[in-house]
């Protein structure tokens, strides 16, 4: 007999409060895992096919994990060293930008210059703060980034998680399976089908673009010569996974820069405005219908209420939590509103009447 449905809820309710509070304490220390986690889940069809193709899981899983290593290598090589570079640059030149607005403003708004006024105090501040901020900031993100990622975690932790647990994937999802209660499993098949769906869709195709926009955004900013286009590039392409916001925060950001580089030169200003325009065209209409779809299931603004509550509530392990979760809820909700409209609470006397009718 199985167990009353209270039960059941007390009994899943348990089990996703401790989840939240594992996550809660031990949220720096599960980072490693996760992220291994992620990658193992995000490589898992590559080993699929190459298993397919006649390669044992074992070797599979050594030659993706090298061709890992080898691209870590590279980008620690070739891009880190710039984007770094890029970045104190950026900082020591914002003072001389904000001097440079002062005397923009100045020259077209004479009334700029009376030492009382609030704005040009605050545009006279700028340059100061940023400086003295901007230096302690940069030093607190390399260094909180170095602790973070430090060489025993990524270098170790990381890549040892990530080979064992994509060498046994198909094991552990059939352990789980037999794990079910065997009155559910059917349903939570069903449901853990369609969570897969939508994550893997999302994950994976959401990765690539990101990946495709940012190096796009980098080349060809740096091919219109802007002063800082491959970490422009980088930023505006890392955080396309959050709807809106790359574009908007890539294009401020190279637009700006523009402005103070190639004041007066309006082609290449143009220039750099086209580049944002055609990215945001290119994603629209061709990378994201493609390599995302339209049936993750995924709205923009869930997906960002899901990430800043998890990012508030548990920090960065919480972002990398808030995907899968939403993806999860999502799920969950279509599959509650699904058996609510095939309940009696909502088709009521007239739809058993409906029922009846065509049965009949």
């Amino acid at each position: 007999m199985a167990l009353p449905l209270r039960e059941q809820a007390k009994y899943w309710g348990v089990a996703l409060a401790l989840f939240f509070v594992v996550l809660w304490f031990l949220g720096s220390v599960m980072l490693p895992f996760l992220v291994g986690g992620a990658l193992a889940y995000f490589l898992d069809p590559v080993a699929d096919r190459m298993q397919r193709a006649g390669l044992s899981r074992v070797a599979a899983t050594s030659l993706i994990t090298l061709a890992g290593v080898l691209i870590v290598v590279l980008l620690v090589l070739a891009v880190i060293p710039t984007l770094i570079q890029q970045t104190t640059a950026l900082i020591n030149a914002a003072p001389e930008f904000a001097q440079r607005m002062q005397v923009f403003l100045t020259e077209r708004f004479p009334q700029l210059t009376d030492e009382t006024s609030g704005i040009r105090q605050t545009l006279a501040q700028i340059g100061a703060s940023v400086q003295s901020q901007g230096a302690a900031l940069a030093e607190g993100v390399i260094s909180s980034a170095l602790s973070l990622l430090s060489a025993v975690v990524f270098i170790v932790v990381v890549p040892v998680v990530a080979f064992y647990l994509l060498m046994d994937w198909d094991h552990m999802v059939e352990r789980i399976d037999h794990m079910l209660p065997r009155d559910h499993a059917p349903v939570i098949r069903l449901l853990a089908r369609d969570i897969n769906a939508a994550l893997s869709a999302f994950v994976r195709g959401q990765m690539t673009v990101c990946l495709l926009l940012g190096s796009f955004y980098s080349a060809a900013l740096m091919l219109a010569g802007l002063q800082f286009g491959l970490l422009v590039g980088a930023i505006a392409g890392a955080i396309t996974f959050i709807p809106y916001v790359g574009s908007l925060v890539g294009g401020a950001l190279a637009i700006g820069l523009a402005l103070f580089q190639f004041w007066g030169d309006w082609v290449s200003i143009g220039v750099v405005a086209a580049i944002f325009a055609a990215g945001q065209f290119i994603e629209g209409n061709i990378l994201t219908p493609k390599l995302v779809g339209k049936s993750v299931g995924l709205h923009p603004v869930w997906l960002m209420f899901a990430l800043s509550v998890f990012g508030s509530l548990f920090g960065f392990t919480g972002m990398l939590v808030a995907v899968p979760v939403a993806a999860a809820l999502g799920v969950l909700t279509r599959f509650g509103l699904a058996q609510y409209q095939a309940s009696l609470l909502y088709q009521g006397r007239i739809g058993l009447a409906a029922k009846d009718e065509d049965g009949a």
